[in-house]
């Protein structure tokens, strides 16, 4: 009796230990958990700051963690090729550590273009407007969204971003053309690149000299690639557009052949002048309004003494040695104030003030002559040359004047007097140095009276001439300015060009009659195009073209009447394919209407 009883005590005890040891077990477990928890919190917490410090927009972190998560990353493009394709991105990350962009899949992950191993051949998009340059391509890594687990947290940037490559932010004219420009007209594409939206260089640079100017696209800061590792080892993007436009480029540098104006070139005046104006805006300028500077003959004196001439003064290289006896022949020959400007030593915003009102800006060649987009229309570009280098090879401001609805008149003046000009062949060579090279090819190329075309963009000769100071023969350039100034549209100030292109002709109609069994008559009629009743132009005619059926050429004809009989050529019992078109002012070409059908 006494054994069962000690026994029934030891597995009272043994119970008892037992549920103590399970309570304390529960007990600890629900601590560590809590603990866990505690410590996920403060690590999300932690992880909200960090993406709050890179934007005042707020974050739900825990939300936007589950998006990654859950639904990985999503990509919609435009454009068919690598060189035409801009891709909008939710939830894209940047692994900084890496220096890889990384997409996410899920099941809800969306992809398109789904190119595969061709997104390698050679890449998905451009990463700058400089097309299909073996330093800008774009791309991304990939990974299972379940390969979160194992990577460090990811930093969200609440902000719409646009992630592009500055191609040379040292320069000034690949800042407008390259980037500003292209970026300005891409964030005008999408509604929510709006001016909230953040940008994000990504070719490694620093801010460089003209950092201010990237700032007048947005409200917001924009990112460096180098400032991204500050936040953590990856960065998502929770919505983002990657790539930039190409529409408003004009001019290629020469990577694949010597360069020149675009084939293809897209953009006219008109919407770089949208483009000078809206920033002038975000600058706090404001140009003289041309309505007002053209009053007729009562103010025609006082605005002759308000117009004035601008030169760009160099400090450092491609100087122009007379500069001071240039400025005197430019105030007598137009009978004007001359006024300078330098980057060296004013602010852009300043020197923008001062040329927008400008009549005439005279400048070496150089990436300050960008700066002509905020000439007002009717001005004058004047672009002088050193020795040996010929203006129709180097032709990126005439390019930019002489865009339709740009209205600036151009002129470039070259010297050709080779003890005019100071060399510097002791210089490094990224300014026109050539020391570094054999004395035979040193020999060739201070022999040489024309740099011959060439590929960008160290080629000793181009950089050997085009560093060179110049002694600016006055009579010869007035000479050549009193040349160039013929040519120029008569009219104080220039009228926006028109650029407006005829519709479709309307209510084409053929009849035919037989004449003989040889001879026959095809009448054409139709009536003007709409808008044509709401326009005023200056000549308006009309081109034909009759094509025999199955046969491959056709007869055109430029016609100023609405309706026309032809019977040369024309046979009996044969039918005829007719199309019309109108034109405006001899080069803006209408749409043909739908094809005639007529048979004699």
């Amino acid at each position: 009796m006494r054994a069962s009883l000690a026994g029934c005590r030891m597995s009272v005890g043994a119970l008892l230990n037992g549920l103590l040891v399970s309570v304390v077990a529960a007990l600890l477990w629900k601590y560590s958990k809590l603990s866990e928890h505690a410590a996920l919190l403060e690590e999300e917490l932690h992880m909200t700051r960090q993406s709050q410090e890179l934007s005042q927009a707020h974050i739900d972190y825990h939300v936007a963690l589950q998006a990654l998560q859950e639904h990985g990353t999503r990509m919609v493009c435009t454009g068919k090729m690598h060189t035409d394709r801009v891709c909008r991105f939710d939830y894209l990350c940047y692994c900084s550590e890496a220096e890889e962009f990384v997409f996410f899949h899920s099941n809800s992950s969306v992809m398109l273009p789904n190119l595969g191993s061709r997104r390698f051949q050679p890449a998905l998009l451009d990463f700058s407007s400089v097309e299909d340059h073996n330093t800008q391509y774009f791309n991304f890594l990939e990974l299972p969204a379940a390969a979160l687990k194992f990577m460090p947290k990811p930093v969200f940037v609440p902000d719409v971003t646009l992630i592009l490559n500055r191609f040379n932010p040292d320069n000034l004219m690949h800042v407008f053309h390259d980037d500003l420009i292209p970026a300005f007209y891409t964030m005008k594409q999408y509604l929510d690149l709006d001016d909230e939206a953040r940008l994000v260089f990504m070719e490694g640079w620093s801010e460089g000299p003209h950092f201010d100017l990237y700032r007048l696209l947005s409200s917001k800061q924009p990112l460096l690639k180098e400032q991204l590792r500050n936040f953590g080892k990856l960065i998502c993007f929770t919505k983002s557009y990657v790539g930039l436009s190409k529409m408003t480029t004009w001019y290629q540098y020469g990577f694949v052949q010597p360069q020149g104006p675009k084939a293809n070139m897209l953009v006219s005046g008109n919407e770089i002048r949208q483009f000078a104006t809206a920033l002038m805006e975000k600058m706090n300028i404001t140009r003289v309004e041309e309505v007002e500077k053209d009053r007729g003959s009562a103010a025609d004196e006082k605005e002759r003494k308000d117009d004035y001439v601008v030169v760009f003064s160099r400090s450092s290289t491609r100087l122009i040695l007379n500069e001071a006896e240039l400025i005197l022949a430019l105030a007598q020959e137009f009978q004007m104030r001359v006024v300078t400007v330098s980057l060296e030593d004013q602010s852009f915003p300043t020197i923008v003030q001062v040329i927008s009102g400008a009549s005439v800006l005279v400048s070496m060649h150089g990436a300050q002559l960008i700066a002509s987009l905020f000439l007002p229309r009717g001005a004058t570009v004047v672009e002088l040359f050193p020795f040996a280098v010929n203006p129709e090879q180097y032709t990126p401001y005439k390019t930019l004047a002489t865009l339709p609805g740009m209205d600036l008149h151009y002129i470039s003046w070259r010297n050709m007097k080779e003890e005019n000009t100071i060399t510097h062949p002791d210089r490094p060579w990224e300014q026109g140095g050539i020391a570094h090279l054999e004395k035979e090819e040193q020999e060739r190329i201070l022999a040489s009276r024309d740099v011959p075309r060439h590929l960008c963009c160290r080629n000793p000769e181009w950089l050997f001439r085009i560093y060179q100071d110049t002694l600016v023969d006055i009579p010869y350039f007035l000479e050549t300015l009193r040349e160039g100034m013929k040519s120029k549209p008569s009219g104080k100030k220039s009228k926006p060009a028109s650029t407006v292109h005829p519709g479709r002709v309307r209510e084409p109609q053929c009849q035919t009659s037989v004449q003989t069994t040889n001879e026959a008559k095809l009448t054409v009629s139709w009536q003007i195009p709409w808008n044509l009743k709401y326009l005023k132009v200056r000549e308006v005619k009309y081109e034909v073209w009759i094509q025999e059926q199955g046969e491959n050429t056709y007869m055109p004809y430029i016609l100023p009447q609405q309706n026309y009989t032809f019977s040369e050529n024309i046979k009996p019992f044969t039918t005829y394919l007719v199309w019309v078109r109108c034109i405006f002012n001899k080069s803006l070409l209408g749409p043909f209407a739908d094809v005639l059908t007529c048979r004699t």
